[in-house]
């Protein structure tokens, strides 16, 4: 009997220990959900995964504007790119996906991270990815010029030329740029495709996005 309890008690803290693993991974709970919802609903092996922040994963219609080819959008919000690289297995590299889209580096700016260490994580990225899928492209989407972040937008160009100048020297990657897009005529984000926090987008600007990756959709 004794022996039956002792065991018990130490199933018990395996599996406590398991969840207190589990919850200190930064978004091991919402990727946990995300793949399991993708796996119910079936997926194919090179599909275009889309992945980053809360932009992508708001990103809906994405099928629905390309029917044609197979899209998987693992997108989860708040991300930054040193997320990205702990679930890039979960996310991206077990889909084994002919191309794949990526948006980080907005959260990582305003989190306050310096623009080398984005480009470090992202050339992090880019190596295991194509260590692992020799085959695939990589498109490093942009980030995007946004109301409520336009007090950081030196540091975002930086970024952005600094991710642009990057896919010009590595074979198999591109660069989306959806910055320039996004401003009205003054030069500032253009307002109404943004919803009320002035940082996602509504409707609007997701055709703008729908419409700049177009060329890359091949």
């Amino acid at each position: 009997m004794m022996f039956l309890r002792l065991y018990f008690v130490l199933l018990l803290l395996l599996a406590t220990s398991g969840k207190v693993i589990s919850q200190e991974i930064p978004f091991q709970i919402e990727v946990n959900s995300l793949t399991k919802r993708i796996d119910q609903a079936g997926w194919k092996p090179n599909s275009f995964v889309f992945t980053g922040s809360s932009s992508v994963r708001f990103w809906k219609n994405l099928q629905e504007e390309f029917p044609a080819i197979p899209i998987i959008n693992t997108g989860f919000g708040g991300s930054q790119a040193s997320d990205l690289l702990i679930h890039l297995d979960e996310l991206v590299i077990r889909y084994s996906p002919e191309k794949i889209f990526i948006y980080e580096g907005d959260n990582d700016l305003n989190a306050g991270k310096e623009v080398s260490q984005i480009m470090k994580d992202i050339d992090l990225l880019v190596t295991r990815i194509l260590q692992k899928l020799p085959e695939t492209n990589i498109v490093l989407i942009s980030t995007k010029p946004s109301p409520s972040r336009w007090q950081l937008r030196t540091s975002y160009t930086v970024l952005n030329d600094l991710m642009r100048q990057y896919a010009t020297t590595h074979d198999q990657v591109n660069f989306m740029n959806i910055w320039n897009v996004m401003l009205d005529k003054s030069g500032r984000p253009i307002s109404e495709i943004f919803i009320a926090d002035s940082l996602h987008m509504n409707a609007k600007g997701y055709a703008i996005w729908n419409k700049s990756v177009i060329p890359f959709m091949k």
